[in-house]
């Protein structure tokens, strides 16, 4: 099982893979499967509606949602590969010969691609919970509790994704690429809080 991919296992196995004593797959990893879950439970809601007596209007939509979950489900899994090899190069440059003049610039790269990793897979969430916007509104009612799931799950995975970037940063020596990003991750933390609540609040109402 050395080389098979960690998205291609079952889920017995990833997470077996996890509780080792083996530091990767980690946090970032379940974090991205975690989101692929929430991208997964918000197209089976539009696979739900699509076809529905009652619900030809939003057809349309659902299958662009739909078609927009499945791309992104893939995306977050192959996350879960993404995050374990940017651990692995960082490890890696951390263990190069403290005589190679390199050394400091690789491992500065390696923080860097660690921490874009997780940011990079947190606007993918982002856009689930944009989708989960038309689906909470429109989405046939019988399955809208998958659907207020998929955003629980969502915000719970960017918030994992973001103490991923962040352990990262602690580490790099570059001010200006800190503050992208903190920046980056506090605008898109204030939009997605905002989405959580008006889309939680429409299910409870609705």
């Amino acid at each position: 099982m050395a080389n098979e991919k960690l998205c291609d296992m079952t889920v017995r196995e990833l997470l077996a893979a996890t509780a080792s004593r083996a530091p990767a797959p980690g946090g970032g990893g379940i974090a991205a499967m975690t989101a692929a879950a929430a991208a997964a439970l918000l197209e089976m809601v539009a696979n739900l509606t699509i076809g529905k007596k009652g619900y030809e209007q939003a057809a349309a939509d659902m299958q662009h949602i739909k078609l927009q979950c499945e791309r992104i489900r893939e995306y977050c899994l192959t996350a879960i590969d993404a995050d374990a090899e940017a651990f692995r190069s960082v490890i890696a440059a951390l263990r190069l010969s403290k005589d190679r003049p390199e050394r400091p610039e690789k491992i500065q790269q390696a923080f860097k691609e660690a921490a874009q990793v997780p940011y990079e897979l947190s606007t993918q969430i982002f856009i689930i919970l944009e989708l989960s916007q038309n689906v909470i509104r429109n989405g046939n009612s019988w399955a809208l509790t998958d659907a207020a799931i998929s955003v629980l799950q969502a915000r719970a995975a960017m918030r994992s994704a973001f103490y991923s970037v962040k352990v990262n940063l602690s580490s790099i020596k570059d001010p200006q690429f800190i503050e992208v990003m903190e920046q980056a991750m506090l605008e898109l933390d204030r939009r997605a809080e905002v989405i959580e609540q008006e889309v939680l609040n429409v299910y409870d109402h609705r």
